[in-house]
């Protein structure tokens, strides 16, 4: 995706301008919002927005949260955004990861 095709994308669907954006980008020093790790291409990252105020692929451009890798945008969709399902599905995970330790100590 070009540059000026990238600048025009994001403020169509997102009501968000280049410089809102690249200063968001610079907020999170460079990183997905979520993992905390570099992207390869900045037009990799995706502009994550709630979507209680948006919902859809669209925004107003006010209720933006962050970037984030596609991976982990994609992820929060999946959860339905939804903090009492993360919060469960990170239970799971640590429940799991508790009993795994138990059973290679035994």
């Amino acid at each position: 995706m070009t540059k000026a095709w990238h600048k025009n994308y994001i403020y169509k669907k997102y009501n968000f301008t280049q410089e809102a954006f690249f200063d968001m980008l610079e907020r999170q020093n460079n990183l997905c919002a979520i993992c905390g790790l570099p992207n390869n291409e900045i037009n990799d990252f995706s502009i994550d927005h709630d979507h209680n105020c948006c919902p859809g692929d669209t925004s107003c451009g006010k209720c933006i949260r962050g970037l984030l890798h596609g991976k982990c945008n994609r992820a929060l969709g999946l959860f339905k955004d939804d903090p009492e399902i993360l919060a469960k599905a990170l239970a799971y995970l640590q429940n799991y990861n508790n009993n795994s330790k138990q059973q290679l100590n035994s």
